[in-house]
């Protein structure tokens, strides 16, 4: 089974050159705000409507999508350069057929990676260019040297927060961080667990405000997610709630999100997807 898999990745991604790719890291200010369950219903999200969407588990602290789908990768990948694989030998199939690459909890390695072992391992990831329409990084919380080379070298940042004034007070941090770095970065805005329309566009509003009015910085609201108890349930369960409560006002959220990030994707002022060399080249370029 796996074998016809990987066989059936290789030909479509042989007959998809055409395909732009769009890299997407999503991150937050600080834990707790649901960043990464974000990432994993929004790429569901993203499937659903014939978009592919692969997910990398990149949080080099606390990576946990595979708890929240239930599963164990086998590989990740270091396995890359360790050992003779492909990049369709690591990825995994998860709930909702969304394909999933775990970082693995020897990823820091990969960052103190010389040149040479850097190249094997960009080469080998290069064949899911083409291959997926947008590739989601799931990066850590809050603002380390590795989540920060991943939103520098992406196509645009999401930014997950909640409207509680730390998270917010957080977000902004990452905003500023950016900024100093380089403020063409593209970064869009997602409230999670809003109470209300209201206090989702609010949150949103304010964070955009306060980031244009003190860094002359633009910042796109993407929107907001409904506080929902059928998270915590399919949380639980260790189900995405996209699959496990379709009807949730959660998952309604997701699709209205998706259905925001598709319109725009292709839009004036979103700029042109840089590819996995592009992503490569400044990613290996932070890294000493």
């Amino acid at each position: 089974m796996h074998d016809q898999a990987k066989r059936l990745r290789e030909r479509m991604q042989q007959n998809s050159s055409s395909r732009q790719t769009r890299l997407v890291t999503v991150t937050s200010g600080k834990g707790g705000v649901g960043k990464s369950n974000f990432s994993l219903n929004f790429a569901l999200g993203l499937r659903e409507k014939g978009h592919k969407a692969i997910l990398f588990d990149v949080d080099l602290g606390l990576a946990n999508l595979d708890v929240l789908m239930g599963i164990t990768p086998k590989r990740h990948l270091l396995h890359l350069i360790d050992q003779e694989a492909t990049v369709w030998d690591i990825m995994e199939t998860g709930p909702g057929n969304l394909e999933f690459i775990a970082g693995g909890s020897g990823f820091t390695q990969i960052l103190q990676l010389d040149n040479h072992k850097l190249d094997i391992l960009f080469q080998k990831l290069e064949p899911l260019h083409g291959y997926a329409d947008t590739i989601i990084f799931d990066t850590g919380a809050g603002i380390s040297q590795e989540s920060l080379r991943f939103m520098l070298s992406s196509d645009e940042v999401i930014l997950v927060t909640t409207p509680e004034p730390p998270a917010i007070t957080d977000a902004y941090a990452v905003i500023k961080m950016i900024h100093s770095r380089n403020p063409q970065t593209k970064v869009r805005l997602v409230i999670n667990r809003a109470t209300s329309d209201r206090e989702g566009q609010a949150t949103a509003d304010k964070l955009s405000m306060v980031a244009k009015r003190f860094l002359d910085m633009e910042i796109s609201k993407l929107g907001y997610v409904m506080d929902d108890d059928h998270v915590t349930k399919a949380v639980k369960q260790q189900r995405p709630y996209f699959l496990a409560f379709p009807q949730s006002q959660a998952s309604k959220s997701i699709r209205n999100l998706v259905a925001a990030y598709l319109g725009s994707a292709g839009a004036a002022g979103s700029g042109s997807p840089g590819g996995l060399k592009g992503f490569f080249k400044k990613l290996k370029g932070f890294i000493p």
